[in-house]
């Protein structure tokens, strides 16, 4: 449910972003330079996300991350239609960004606390509930595009729906993924984790799995109205078939990575995301959306096996999820302006591109996310004993 409500909020003012650039007649880079404040707010957030899960918990974290989202909300729509002005309105996105980012680390944290408790790949299907709840946000504001309904009313109703509905759910986090505990001791010096090659590489993987995937949030629906010069609610259909399609790849992704393991899958799917983008790119309307729903199943799986990765040593699991969240909320600071100013000179439909390009590398990066032994990393870390040692598929192998 937390993951869920996560994703409603971020859908809601996702799909508001034509409505951004066109009330405030922002040129493609103009309107990347303002999205540029969410990643921005992301950046002062994320390393410090980590240190604040273990001084306070998972679920004090995500409850500070819920209130500051919500309040984002309101005031994005505020510095948009009340003030009218785009240095309001990336304010708004700032701060909405800050909470945000502060709620993903900390859930995602709960996730993985929850996947190694269990024994078995669960992140994806948590991942998939973040899917659901964007579909539904961003079906929801095709509706209320449809219907003229204000920014304001929209993302202040949005945010009232995230307090009421977010905010109970941390109630149900496990004791063991809401203190510091042996995490804490196990953690003598936080910046070691940036000096560790594997997780650095992982966070090479989830930047781009974060690129594929914000790309398309971004500029799907621009591209659709002003590449393919389609009416704005066609747009935020385009953006929820995009929502749609990641969310039964993370679904069917439970069931793909238990078999065939993360790295060929991963290959596979950064494959499928550079052939989607392509035919959203060449293609007419009706192909465009075909690619529109590849590119989504094949952004479906990077960043939950991310940081399913990330974690695979539970006793280093918050400072290793930080960095390799830092690093790929990296995507957010360079997409939004290189996406505007490829925009500006090629048009956006012909800057999604740059999707097919970073696949390339993906495809080579994703040995890090490799299976580990989790009672390898059980014993090597020493982590608590309440987390209970899973078995190692076939497919899966030990890695130092």
């Amino acid at each position: 449910m937390t993951f869920a409500v996560n994703g409603f909020g971020f859908a809601s003012w996702a799909s508001r972003i034509p409505d951004i650039k066109s009330d405030l007649a922002l040129t493609p880079g103009e309107l990347g330079r303002t999205l540029l404040a969410g990643a921005l707010g992301s950046v002062l957030a994320l390393p410090m996300a980590g240190r604040i899960i273990t001084a306070l918990g998972a679920a004090r974290t995500t409850i500070i991350g819920i209130l500051v989202a919500a309040l984002g909300l309101v005031g994005l729509g505020a510095g948009l239609d009340l003030a009218g002005r785009a240095g309001a309105t990336a304010l708004g996105l700032l701060v909405f960004a800050i909470g945000v980012s502060l709620w993903d680390v900390a859930m995602n944290h709960e996730g993985a606390a929850v996947e190694q408790r269990l024994g078995r790949t669960v992140m994806p299907l948590f991942h998939a509930c973040f899917s659901g709840g964007t579909v539904l946000g961003a079906l929801v504001a095709t509706v209320l595009v449809a219907l003229h309904v204000p920014v304001l009313v929209h993302l202040a109703g949005a945010g009232l729906l995230v307090l009421m509905l977010g905010l109970p759910t941390a109630r149900a986090f496990l004791a063991t993924g809401d203190q510091p505990t042996g995490e804490a001791r196990a953690t003598a010096v936080w910046g070691s984790a940036w000096l560790e090659p594997r997780t650095l590489v992982i966070g090479l993987v989830v930047l781009v799995a974060a690129l594929t995937e914000g790309t398309a949030n971004d500029w799907i629906a621009v591209a659709v109205t002003d590449g393919h010069q389609q009416q704005g609610w066609v747009g935020v259909l385009a953006f929820a078939t995009f929502l749609g399609a990641m969310t039964c790849g993370r679904l069917a992704g439970v069931i793909l990575l238990d078999r065939f393991g993360r790295v060929p899958v991963l290959r596979g799917l950064f494959a499928l995301a550079g052939v989607g983008s392509l035919l959203v790119v060449l293609g007419s309307t009706p192909f465009a959306f075909a690619g529109i729903v590849l590119w989504g199943v094949g952004a479906s799986l990077g960043f939950p096996v991310g940081m399913s990765a990330a974690a695979d040593d539970p006793a280093r699991a918050a400072a290793r999820l930080s960095v390799v969240s830092t690093i790929g909320y990296l995507a957010f600071i360079v997409g939004p302006p290189l996406l505007g100013l490829l925009g500006d000179h090629v048009g956006v439909l012909r800057s999604l591109l740059v999707v097919g390009l970073l696949s390339l590398p993906a495809l080579v990066a994703v040995a890090a996310v490799r299976e580990r032994s989790f009672a390898h990393a059980v014993a090597v870390a020493s982590a608590p004993s309440s987390l209970h040692t899973r078995s190692v598929p076939a497919h899966q192998e030990d890695h130092p």
